[in-house]
């Protein structure tokens, strides 16, 4: 597979997304290696010297103020990642972990690290030969860097720790062994630049948004489709509406909608005569919450396309003022509030998808539909209790949706006294965006059953595509059968983004 080559300060969220999906290995622009040896070359001088540098000749955190001997410094480094090694829980999943090494890559690529080109290339190396360091998921506070978990990656480049290849767990030694690599022993400050940075609380941040970009996508189709099935009207999707307000979420939002239900006959068979004056909100407001969903992601997609780009280890190496300076970059405080704004955006994009589910199972409310959308009601449950599990999922994501950079707590003997706790908040994001991908499921499913029961009428030819798109692997549902399956199905095929897709129309980009 060809590498994606990646450059520092300059890489676009739409690559990192592609080199995540895709599984590509990674590698550095060239033209970033002679700023990467200058900064080796300051750190290899002040090693040299006799002046205290936090980081290549003390010790770390609370022990700053201990001089380390010029003969113990790799000791030091070595040391330093191996005790730092403490992650607990389930592995991160091999793609997860890759994105994280390609970031950290970038973030070395910075040229303020200070680290030897060798260890780029080995990073580089174990990409592209699929050695995947094994991190486990949980024990960073995401302040002094991701600690814990860059320590069990770093590991395996010194041959210690473990690592995935060809899918067997083996000894890092015998990882890198076993597709011709050896490990690099750390100089000054190297095993610091490694484990000092945001990139595991980063990658799984891009990994939630995303997800959530996708979902938000497929809500629009969804939720184009519910309305078409409840007769919905198109007049609060009118264009003035939206450009008044002017939010560009909301503006697209709507007319991705009206592309969506434009020469609906569902639509054109009640514009006379309809009793009813408004539809509910989970109708009428669906620019209105999925834009404004869709702004936050933006904005937090903003913020995380910088911390890609940026170099967050300390101390950094100033080659143009010729300084070695500590200071906080490492401080995940800007993921940790953008994994906090896309876990609000999911858990709203799901709140009123699930409206929408319990308007077109309730015969009061879905105009004549049948209860729970199956043709022999009370025989047949149909799909009523597709809309609890949906209610369930919701209601999960709304506890999840809490933010977590306010619940800091002090660590390191008070040393590191405020923590963004970025690291478990992006990491919940993936949780939450398969809960929204089973409620967008349920939502075709309840919106294509919908649908069908309003013919002879049709609907619109992009969502007749989503329908047969839907059909092709979940048949409509005459009586009740075993419905786990058609659940996963479906929500497999907005994970996939396979019904946006299937509509054949622009959707809107991040």
């Amino acid at each position: 597979m060809t590498p994606e080559t990646l450059t520092p300060g300059a890489t676009p969220l739409a690559q990192l997304e592609r080199l995540w999906r895709s599984g590509a290995p990674a590698r550095l622009d060239r033209a970033c290696r002679p700023q990467v040896e200058a900064a080796a070359a300051t750190i290899a001088a002040a090693a040299a010297g006799g002046t205290a540098v936090y980081g290549v000749n003390t010790g770390f955190g609370k022990l700053a103020s201990l001089k380390i001997a010029a003969k113990d410094t790799a000791t030091l480094q070595r040391n330093l990642i191996l005790s730092h090694c403490c992650g607990v829980g389930a592995p991160c999943p091999t793609e997860v972990t890759r994105l994280m090494m390609a970031l950290k890559l970038l973030s070395l690529g910075r040229g303020a690290s200070g680290v030897r080109w060798d260890l780029i290339e080995l990073l580089e190396q174990m990409l592209a030969l699929g050695v995947t360091p094994v991190v486990p998921a949980q024990g960073s506070v995401g302040a002094s860097g991701d600690l814990a978990p860059l320590a069990h990656m770093t590991a395996v480049l010194i041959g210690a720790g473990e690592a995935e290849v060809a899918g067997h767990i083996l000894p890092g030694a015998e990882a890198l062994a076993s597709v011709g690599l050896s490990p690099i022993p750390l100089g000054p400050k190297e095993g610091l630049a490694f484990i000092n940075g945001t990139q595991f609380s980063t990658a799984w941040a891009l990994v939630g948004l995303f997800g959530a970009w996708n979902a938000a996508q497929s809500a629009l189709v969804t939720s184009a489709l519910s309305t078409d099935a409840i007769m919905g009207s198109t007049a609060p999707l009118q264009p003035e509406i939206h450009s008044l307000r002017g939010h560009a979420g909301q503006i697209e939002a709507a007319a991705t909608m009206r592309a969506l239900l434009d020469g609906s006959e569902i639509r054109e068979s009640h514009r006379e005569g309809d009793t009813r004056v408004q539809d509910p909100y989970c109708i009428r407001c669906q620019p209105q919450v999925t834009g404004a969903a869709m702004d936050v992601l933006r904005m937090a997609a903003r913020t995380l396309e910088i911390e890609a780009n940026a170099a967050t280890d300390n101390p950094l190496v100033l080659t143009g003022a010729g300084l070695i300076v500590s200071g906080g970059n490492f401080h995940a405080e800007p993921v940790g509030f953008a994994a906090d704004m896309t876990a609000l955006a999911i858990s709203e994009i799901g709140a009123i998808a699930q409206r929408r589910v319990a308007l077109m199972v309730d015969p009061t409310l879905s105009f004549d539909l049948p209860p729970f959308l199956t043709p022999a009601p009370g025989l047949n449950s149909g799909l009523m209790i597709a809309e609890v599990t949906t209610a369930a999922l919701m209601s999960e994501n709304k506890h999840l949706a809490h933010p977590t950079v306010t619940d800091s707590t002090p660590t390191s003997a008070n040393q590191e006294d405020h923590v963004s706790m970025a690291a478990h908040g992006a990491r919940r994001l993936s949780p939450m965006v398969a809960n929204l991908n089973v409620i967008l499921g349920v939502e075709a499913l309840c919106a294509a059953q919908g649908v069908e029961f309003r013919a002879p009428l049709q609907t619109s030819a992009p969502l007749a595509r989503v329908v047969t798109r839907l059909r092709a692997d979940v048949a409509g549902m005459a009586e009740d059968r075993y419905l786990a399956p058609d659940l996963a199905t479906a929500a497999r095929l907005i994970a996939a983004g396979d019904l946006a897709r299937a509509a054949d129309l622009p959707l809107p980009t991040l």
